[in-house]
């Protein structure tokens, strides 16, 4: 992606951004907050990806 490519993502996402209403932009924050928040999502923000791929490979042998 090109320097002016990416200038031109910026402002339109701040236009967007800026384009709606202070109440639409306070829904969609809240909505954001109450999305799935399992336990692997928590451990992924906190910790990447690495526990979770021990997780998956312990799970793995004690299935087997």
């Amino acid at each position: 992606m090109s320097t002016n490519d990416y200038v031109k993502y910026v402002t339109q996402q701040l236009v967007k951004y800026m384009d709606t209403p202070k109440e639409t932009r306070k829904m969609q924050k809240e909505e954001r907050k109450h999305q799935d928040l399992s336990t692997s999502y928590y451990s992924n923000r906190w910790f990447g990806v690495l526990p979770f791929a021990l997780k998956l490979l312990m799970n793995k042998k004690k299935n087997h």
